[in-house]
């Protein structure tokens, strides 16, 4: 008998297997993302280590992921994320490892700095990557997924790592870390696919007439020569400097250090901080939801005023256990919950195939916000004494997101790229 020609039908349509793949992966990698925040208090009390320095060195990793960012989008783009995200995971493992061996604040800077945040940096768009390849039904709900699966990170890595931090040690912690991002390469190389063409797949709910299906990328020069010159490009960009400003850097970097300068326990800090990511999952997957049906610069509107009020009640609720836990339930409800809205507006607006790459200059500003404020916060901690001002100031900056995100124009730019071919038709 002759063999089909068609692939085998299956009950479960392959990209949720990719999704799932992707959200393991990304809770690796963010999780380990977050280890430096629980290290603060070990390596000032092992080396003296101002907090600023640290702060400094933090800053190094979240402006180098930002900046590899960009970079990882456009190899997703050209070459597929299955190479990408093994590529990143052996980095981040060998970074994490030479973590463990660190005495001087250049070698913090150079494997927590430098080479982790590029293997966090060029997985990065993974989220909205897998979405848009994918997916063109559900592309939001998936998207909450990825954000979850970042959030999920923290809620399982910082208690766990503050509490093999405080039992075994800083350095044997990082360790296992290190073999953790080792151990995810093998069921990457066996599980994952670039695109449903590799499965003989359409992307779901898509049909072989919708837009942008199975098309390349446009050159980088025409895409971002575009982009630039567009102000929504700049408008999504400044807002998600704002978020990465007032999630990952003041409050991602400096909460537990924040709540222990207050009497709390570092192991119950920790505990906190995991309440956050627990309702910053729930927050995230429903944040997919809700863009798949509502408009997203009203979402992002709403998530941003929100976050300010919850900064602005920071400082006033840290004397207390259930002061910070309610401020963990109610921040952490929209930590990430940006991320879906986001990446929806940069793909409506500059087109599903270009998505890694616009996606990735955005996410750059995010990372660049979130450097300036780990570093800053550092400062005013060392300068005055608190974060007080810290907290109040990111507080401002996020009602400020929320005038941006109303300003957005959500009307596709032409695409350029595309037009000589259609010309030539």
């Amino acid at each position: 008998m002759t063999p089909s020609a068609s692939p085998p039908t299956t009950r479960i349509y392959y990209g949720w297997i990719v999704v799932g793949i992707t959200v393991l992966t990304l809770l690796i990698i963010f999780g380990i993302r977050s280890a430096p925040t629980v290290l603060i208090k070990a390596l000032e009390e092992e080396f003296g280590w101002q907090r600023a320095d640290i702060s400094f060195s933090i800053m190094i990793g979240l402006l180098t992921t930002g900046l590899a960012a960009p970079f990882g989008g456009a190899l997703m783009d050209r070459f597929g994320p299955k190479r990408i995200m093994v590529a990143a995971l052996t980095l981040l493992g060998a970074s994490v490892a030479m973590g463990a061996t660190v005495n001087s604040l250049w070698q913090l800077s150079l494997y927590w700095g430098i080479l982790a945040g590029i293997g966090t940096g060029v997985s990065s768009i993974l989220g909205a990557s897998i979405a848009n390849r994918w997916f063109v039904e559900r592309r939001g709900l998936v998207q909450g997924a990825m954000g979850a699966g970042t959030s999920a990170g923290s809620l399982i890595f910082v208690p766990a790592l503050t509490a093999m931090v405080v039992g075994i040690g800083w350095r044997e912690a990082t360790l296992i870390l290190a073999g953790l991002a080792f151990l995810l390469v093998v069921p990457t190389l066996i599980f994952m696919r670039d695109s449903p063409a590799q499965m003989g797949l359409l992307p779901y709910g898509a049909t072989a007439a919708t837009p942008d299906v199975g098309a390349k990328p446009g050159p980088f020069r025409e895409v971002m020569g575009g982009a630039v010159h567009a102000p929504v490009f700049w408008l999504l960009a400044g807002s998600f400097f704002v978020c990465g400003a007032t999630s990952t850097g003041i409050v991602g970097t400096h909460f537990i250090p924040h709540a222990t300068d207050h009497g709390i326990a570092e192991v119950t800090a920790a505990s906190f901080f995991a309440l956050m990511g627990a309702m910053n999952f729930v927050g995230t997957l429903f944040s997919g939801w809700l863009t798949d049906r509502y408009d997203p610069r009203r979402l992002l509107a709403v998530y941003y005023t929100f976050r300010g009020i919850s900064l602005f009640a920071l400082p006033f609720l840290t004397s207390s256990d259930i002061g910070l836990a309610g401020f963990a339930v109610l921040f952490g409800l929209d930590y990430i919950a940006t991320v879906p809205p986001t990446a929806a507006l940069c793909a409506d607006i500059f087109g599903r195939r270009n998505v890694g790459l616009i996606y990735g200059w955005v996410f750059c500003a995010h990372q660049l916000g979130a450097g300036a404020a780990a570093y800053l916060g550092g400062i005013a901690h060392d300068v005055l004494g608190d974060y007080t001002l810290a907290f109040v100031g990111a507080g401002v900056f996020a009602v400020m997101g929320s005038l941006m995100a109303l300003r957005i124009d959500r009307t596709p730019q032409a695409e350029a790229p595309l037009a000589p071919a259609a010309a030539a038709a």
